[in-house]
């Protein structure tokens, strides 16, 4: 398919089906950022300690980073629209009772818990069930390119407009918003996505996904093209000290914080809607290489505009990812895609919190931001050729890769 013939980004919302999934997504991706914003000034106007808050804000992302690879499993076992209405309905209740006025920091610390770990499957069934819903590969990768777009500017606008809003209404009312969105996000599905059966079966080995995917070339290097992200984020964990040494003031951390985002979502766009499913697998190993290269433009020691240029173009670049995704979602068999997609959603988010804490080692040990960033572009051009010479190579010898 040429690009003039391909669906346009927006073409999926033409079934009904996706549009309660997107629209479910979507809004309660802007009410988990409410949540964090909200917890994080709750605890500290509470407690008063930075540790408090830096340790509250943690269990916001790190139960489903501990359950990806064994709760996503679920979403193999039983039916995917079940799994989605039922987490979705269980995180409604978990983030009302977060909303109780002065519920114990404790008491908080347990619900934010629960009400992550019950995201990990349905964060699998999510991916999972888009790909049954689209079974034509264009199709389902600008599917996959409306939810990148639109998470991306949610979390944006989350996160930007979230200390506003929490200031005005009180975080209280902000968690109860969260609430409301995910109670929404169950009768969407419930309402509007089709039943279907659970993909495998309750007799099927619980890590069998893990072995199989590890035991395809093709798919570990497809790991492999993702694990990259981890280099490619380490300015996002150095904001603040980019901001200090370029002179600039505080509102640049955000702005620093922005770039990257701003730029993938205009990368995503561009691949949309000029790049075949075809054409964007072709380019997935140059599009990794140039989205860390791009960072060794930090050993100019730039001013801000320059490193808002340079943080723009890696995210661009970094579009790519939304394809290795979706490829790795399609060569998985449907009765594995739950597993497989815990695995994979999981090592994206190991590989991004490895690097930024890398990342900060570096800045500290050589006394630069700046300087560790552009080292983490070398490490990454380092890393991206050999993986992206691999890819080249698995594409060039499997032609159902490239069909």
């Amino acid at each position: 398919m040429t690009s003039k013939t391909a669906p346009r980004v927006t073409a999926p919302l033409g079934n009904r089906e996706f549009r309660a999934l997107w629209a479910a997504e979507t809004q309660s991706v802007l009410g988990d950022q409410l949540t964090t914003v909200a917890l994080a000034i709750m605890v500290f106007d509470r407690t008063g300690s930075a540790l408090w808050a830096a340790l509250v804000y943690a269990l916001t992302f790190l139960p489903a980073l501990a359950g990806g690879l064994g709760l996503a499993q679920l979403a193999d076992r039983y039916p995917r629209r079940t799994i989605l209405w039922v987490t979705a309905a269980m995180q409604a209740v978990l983030v009302g009772l977060m909303a109780i006025p002065d519920s114990p920091i404790a008491l908080l610390c347990v619900l934010i818990v629960f009400a992550r770990l019950a995201g990990a499957p349905s964060n699998a069934a999510q991916n999972a069930l888009t790909r049954e819903v689209f079974t034509e590969d264009e199709m389902y990768l600008r599917s996959q390119d409306l939810r990148g777009i639109t998470t991306n500017t949610a979390m944006l606008v989350g996160l930007g407009g979230g200390g506003l809003l929490v200031s005005l209404v009180g975080p209280f009312y902000a968690l109860a918003a969260d609430a409301l969105t995910f109670a929404v996000a169950a009768v969407l599905i419930r309402r509007y996505v089709r039943w279907r059966p659970a993909a495998g079966g309750n007799g099927d080995a619980w890590f069998g996904a893990l072995r199989w995917v590890f035991g395809q070339r093709r798919l570990r290097v497809l790991l492999a093209l993702s694990w990259l992200v981890g280099l490619a984020v380490i300015p996002e964990g150095l904001a603040a000290p980019l901001a200090h040494e370029m002179g600039a003031p505080s509102q640049a951390v955000g702005w620093l914080l922005a770039a990257d985002p701003l730029g993938f979502v205009a990368g995503v766009f561009l691949l949309s809607r000029y790049a075949s499913a075809e054409d964007r697998r072709r380019l997935m190993g140059i599009l990794a290489v140039c989205s860390v290269a791009a960072l060794i433009g930090f050993a100019l020691q730039p001013a801000l505009p320059f490193a808002l240029v340079i943080l723009a173009l890696a995210g661009a670049a970094g579009a790519y990812i939304i394809t290795v995704g979706a490829t790795f979602i399609t060569w998985v068999p449907n009765d594995l895609r739950g597993g497989a997609g815990g695995l994979y959603r999981t090592g994206l988010r190991v590989a991004q919190g490895v690097g930024v804490a890398l990342g900060g080692v570096v800045a500290h040990l050589i006394g630069s931001a700046s300087t560790a960033v552009a080292f983490a572009g070398v490490t990454g051009v380092v890393l991206a050729i050999p993986v992206a010479l691999a890819w080249t190579r698995v594409r060039t010898a499997d032609p159902s890769v490239s069909g």
